[in-house]
């Protein structure tokens, strides 16, 4: 068998014990008949084709899906890492000069290389999560510890340890902070 689903055979009336054989029908009548079974064998044959020629369709339609869904996760960050490239180079660069340049110089490097890679992170879609101030969040911040402080609000990020980030708003890294507890209460005070 060759994969695609065997043609159904065809009942002809001398097959069939239901269908009464009247052989008082005229010889004219026995050739409309057998013209009507030509046309319904044609018909049959027609359709089948059509079968055969969509589940053809179908079945290439579900390799070609198959094929760009595995071509897209294999190449889906290709624009991402053409970009890092002048990352990469920038740092190879900053480091050669690293023996012969002084300090300042090689601080000024680095901010710009810090500028290229934040850049090319937003282009796409990689977002800082800077919550330094802001309201704690669970479900985007990480709190390492708790520590009493009269300066911000109690339930506050009071600082930032290291940034979180976010790709087009799904947490890749919570921000890991310290969040503001109430002050001690002062001796005198009950």
């Amino acid at each position: 068998m060759n994969g695609q689903p065997e043609r159904p055979e065809t009942e002809t009336e001398d097959d069939n014990p239901d269908v009464e054989n009247n052989s008082a029908e005229s010889p004219a009548d026995e050739g409309d008949g057998a013209d009507a079974l030509a046309q319904l064998q044609a018909k049959a044959d027609a359709n089948w084709d059509r079968y055969l020629r969509a589940a053809a369709e179908v079945e290439n339609v579900r390799k070609r899906a198959s094929r760009d869904v595995e071509r897209a996760r294999k190449f889906a960050l290709e624009n991402f890492g053409r970009e890092l490239l002048a990352v990469k180079d920038s740092l190879e660069m900053g480091l050669a000069a690293g023996e012969s340049a002084d300090a300042e110089s090689l601080l000024v490097g680095s901010a710009a290389t810090l500028k290229l890679l934040t850049g090319t992170l937003e282009r796409f879609g990689v977002t800082e999560v800077d919550p330094e101030g802001e309201p704690f969040d669970p479900e985007m911040h990480e709190a390492m510890t708790v520590q009493p402080s009269a300066d911000v609000e109690p339930g506050s990020v009071l600082t930032v340890i290291q940034k979180g980030y976010a790709l087009n708003g799904r947490l890749l890294r919570p921000a890991r902070v310290v969040v503001a507890a109430e002050p001690p209460a002062a001796d005198g005070e009950t």
